[in-house]
């Protein structure tokens, strides 16, 4: 299927690409992961000039209306001048999702304006250090004591969780139900009994701040419990359904990327008389490296797109989109090593920062082999129930 953009969609994309080449160049890039930091007054200048905080949130909120395809565009830019930056300023599209999904009128009326106006972002709080892929294992509780919910619990790899003003945190309220005992909450950072844990020395996205946020008798009020009791659970598989689009994008940005890198480098690059890019073993590489893209690129804004019009096929759309492209991701940054010899291993050019942010696609918000059990379980009903 053909796809096109509408001109404001287009707009969008021109904007926050002209941004990253001014602003997220290489060397800005390499700075924040070198000194592994959140780069906050950048940050900050994003929320402040781009403009774009509130774009999925709808304009009776004070947000743009937007949907899927236009935060996909915003982050695939984003992700092509660095993914570490860009999860630097993404992650509240993450965190806002359950707030989305489930929070009253009330509720959304006063925890996402201040998202719109770029006082602060809000961290997705969902895995812990003994439930990463199995979420029904996590341990975190959240017991009715008066009139507060009283949260215990220790949540891991939290992205923006150093940065973040606010967190939407999933807590079991009646354990002895399984699932359908999780309830969700919206926590302030100054909260009593709420702490930010050490910032994790990553392998890659090191601007990226991510952290344990540690919950001791943690008390929050009645009122702060995102919709209703119990149904936590759906909330969250709404949110990872609406967000792996956004992380496919991601993918996609880093394999443009790896692409645009490697084959430029091939233009310039002389061995044995001869431009690499003439060698036919380097055009099949950037072969596969453009196959890989740009199938990733068309089903990704599928999944976009059927996000925005609740299409009941987003679960499994969204995971082939998630799986694809972050694999996809991966393969192309190595192939961009791998065509800049020696020079990619070195800090000096871009792609090894490429192949160490890339491998993080695979893992969080559902690894690749989540994505295929999803996928394979869809695979088997249909099967099931076809006549």
């Amino acid at each position: 299927m053909y796809q096109e953009f509408t001109e404001q969609q287009l707009e969008i994309r021109d904007q926050i690409r002209n941004f990253v080449k001014k602003e997220i160049t290489h060397e800005v890039a390499s700075h924040w992961d070198e000194e592994n930091k959140h780069p906050e007054e950048l940050i900050n200048r994003m929320r402040k000039e781009l403009g774009v905080n509130g774009l999925t949130i709808p304009e009776e909120y004070g947000g743009w209306g937007l949907g899927s395809v236009e935060q996909c565009l915003v982050t695939e830019e984003l992700s092509r001048g660095c993914l570490g930056i860009s999860l630097c300023f993404g992650y509240t599209g993450l965190g806002i999702l359950p707030i989305l999904k489930g929070a009253s009128h009330e509720q959304k009326k006063k925890w996402l304006q201040p998202v719109i106006d770029g006082e602060y972002g809000i961290s997705f709080c969902l895995s812990e250090p003994g439930a990463g892929s199995d979420v029904p294992g996590m341990s975190t509780t959240a017991v009715k004591k008066g009139d507060k919910w009283v949260i215990n619990g220790t949540k891991q790899w939290i992205t923006g969780g150093g940065s973040a003003g606010a967190y939407t945190v999933f807590a079991y309220t009646d354990k002895g139900r399984g699932t359908r005992g999780v309830s969700c909450f919206y926590v302030k950072r100054d909260t009593p009994g709420l702490t930010v844990g050490k910032k994790e020395d990553k392998l890659g996205i090191r601007a990226s701040d991510t952290r344990q946020i540690i919950f001791e008798d943690c008390a929050v009020e009645e009122a702060n419990m995102i919709g209703r009791e119990n149904l936590g659970f759906i909330y969250a598989l709404q949110t990872l359904n609406a967000s792996r689009p956004y992380v496919a994008a991601m993918g996609v940005g880093v394999s443009q990327a790896a692409l645009d890198y490697a084959s430029k480098y091939a233009r310039q690059r002389e061995q044995f008389g001869s431009k690499i890019s003439s060698f036919q073993a380097v055009q099949h590489m950037l072969a596969d490296m453009s196959i890989g893209l740009e199938t990733s690129r068309q089903v990704t804004y599928l999944a976009a797109r059927m996000a925005d019009a609740d299409d009941p096929r987003l679960p499994k759309y969204s995971a082939i989109a998630k799986a694809h492209a972050s694999e996809t991701a991966m393969k192309c940054a190595l192939d961009a090593v791998q065509i800049f010899g020696g020079y990619g291993y070195t800090k000096e050019y871009p792609v090894e920062k490429l192949m160490r942010d890339a491998k993080i696609l695979c893992i969080f918000e559902g690894t690749t082999q989540i994505q295929k059990n999803e996928i394979a379980a869809y695979v088997i009903r249909e099967a099931a129930s076809a006549k």
